[in-house]
Formats: C-alpha cells, structure tokens, sequence
C-alpha cells in the first residue's frame, strides 16, 4: 500500500559533502487477540478496514499483538517479523508496517527513498538482504531525511540474523543514531567509522562496530553489497 508521493526537488542540499568512511564523529491498530469474543457486529467495520493487510507467512491469527504488514516482505520470513517486532518500543509491538519503499519496486536511488519518506512522522524500518544472503537493518524513530547532523533518538538500534536474530542498542556512548546526505547515509559512528553505512546509489554497503551501538559487523563481510532493500513506516 504505497501512497502517492510529491516529488519535490532536493535542491537546496546539492552541495552537501557526502557522509564517506572517512568522517568524523492514528491510530495504533488493535490487536484482535485482545479483542473480547463477545465482539459484536459492530467489529464488521475494523474487519474492511484491515482488508487491505495481511499477516506475514508463519504468523497466525490466533497470535497476540502481532504486526500487521500492507503487503507480503520479499526479505523477512513471518518468524522474523515476529521476533523482531519485540525489540520496537512498546507502542509500535502490534503496529501496521506500510512499505514506503524497496529496491525491487523503486530502483536503488537514495533520492527516491527520501522522497518517499516526505509527509511522513512515524518510526521507520529498514532491512536489507545482501548478495551472501545475510538479512540485517536498523530501527530509527523517524523517517530517513537529508541532515546537516546526526538526528534520532535512544529507541534506534541496529539487528542482523546471522542466522539467529542479534540486536544491538544504544550504548549512550554517543549520539551518533542516523545522518544522511544525498550520497550516502550512516547509522551509528564514532572514531570516523559508522555501524551501517550505504551508499547513493543503495547498492555497496559497509558495516563497522560503532561505539553508538557496540555492534557486531552485520553483514559477513566489512563491505557488502545489496540484493533487496525494503523500508517500512512503522505506525
């Protein structure tokens, strides 16, 4: 379910550096489960209104506060979705996930996904499926924009399922959660080096142990490289 966006010119940050390896340092929707079985027919309404959603593969009806997606991800398995949908702050536990963006769907352009991030103000959630087949992201309280500084809040962090599901939260080392400029954008930093890196063309990635996060490197390798990127507001 992606909604129509304007494409507004990004012009006055043409002539932003770009973030390199070198740089410094609504309504929440109700979960069935805790519905009453006595529901009325009033329920009917909630029932077209959740038309349009559905529950990812492995996750059923009968599970409690489970995340509603707008349609099917192409990287995470249902059991995924579900284990880590636990580490989102409690409000966003039995949230709806609308695919804003995805590499298969948009093409890879930075410029495309922060476009598809205007108009929004909700948590986002970003995952990415590499060419070795690992599956990792991050967790950001905001939508992804262009940034003259880090931005964020203690709630980002950082996952990987390499295969079982590592998260990594926030030290309170630094501030360092999210910065992005036209040609690249980064989570976490600290000492010139930053725990998720990509690049503008969404396509080469880098990953470090930061001090935001005290990170594993996500992907096998330092340097990866992207085979399915997908972005989900988190409402």
């Amino acid at each position: 379910m992606l909604r129509a966006m304007h494409y507004s010119p990004l012009v006055n940050h043409l002539n932003e550096a770009p973030v390199s390896e070198e740089s410094s340092d609504e309504d929440d929707k109700e979960c069935e489960t805790c519905r009453s079985t006595g529901a009325n027919e009033s329920s009917s309404n909630s029932d077209l209104s959740a038309e349009n959603t559905c529950r990812p593969p492995g996750i059923n009806n009968e599970d409690s506060c489970e995340p509603i997606l707008s349609e099917e991800s192409k990287v995470l398995l249902g059991e995924q979705i579900k284990q880590i949908s636990m580490h989102f702050p409690p409000r966003l536990t039995a949230c709806t996930w609308t695919l804003e963006y995805s590499t298969m769907k948009h093409g890879t352009s930075l410029r495309t996904l922060y476009r598809s991030m205007q108009g929004l103000d909700c948590s986002t959630f970003i995952v990415i499926k590499d060419t070795d087949g690992q599956v990792f992201g991050a967790f950001c309280s905001s939508p992804l924009r262009v940034s003259d500084c880090f931005y964020g809040t203690g709630e980002t962090f950082l996952f990987s399922f390499s295969p079982e599901l590592q998260v990594f939260k926030w030290t309170s080392e630094n501030s360092f959660f999210v910065k992005g400029n036209l040609d690249s954008f980064a989570f976490g930093g600290g000492r010139g080096i930053f725990g998720l890196w990509l690049d503008g063309d969404l396509y080469h990635g880098r990953s470090h142990t930061c001090d935001t996060f005290n990170n594993d490197i996500l992907s096998k390798t330092e340097d990866f490289f992207v085979h399915v990127m997908e972005v989900w507001a988190l409402k």
